[in-house]
């Protein structure tokens, strides 16, 4: 793993932790339910950043932006699984999630392995 994709990872897993918050709070905080929208506005800027600056860090790593969205995407299942069961306790140990995660795995292991 070079340091540009490591960079990259940190970033994408940061920006899916912000809007993990920013949709979901709403679910687990009576208060932040009655300010969901402050809330959006709050998160936005700095989710976006994220994304933005993992993109151009895997962009300087591989020069294919299919390979930034599927990376992306596939770490949504790094933590969108565990925070739901942690704030929710919404289980990431049912047979479709699983089988999705293993799949959103494969496919940042083929983005990593195949030039």
């Amino acid at each position: 793993m070079t340091k540009d994709l490591l960079i990259a990872v940190c970033f994408f897993v940061a920006g899916h932790i912000l809007a993990w918050y920013g949709s979901n709070l709403q679910f687990v905080s009576p208060w932040w339910k009655e300010r969901s929208v402050l809330l959006t506005l709050i998160i936005a800027i700095p989710t976006g950043l994220m994304w933005l600056f993992g993109t151009r860090y895997i962009m300087d790593w591989r020069a294919e932006l299919w390979t930034s969205r599927f990376v992306a995407f596939s770490l949504s299942y790094l933590t969108f699984p565990l925070m739901t069961w942690y704030y929710l306790g919404e289980s990431p140990f049912t047979l479709k999630t699983i089988i999705c995660t293993i799949l959103a795995f494969t496919i940042v292991i083929v983005q990593i392995l195949m030039k």
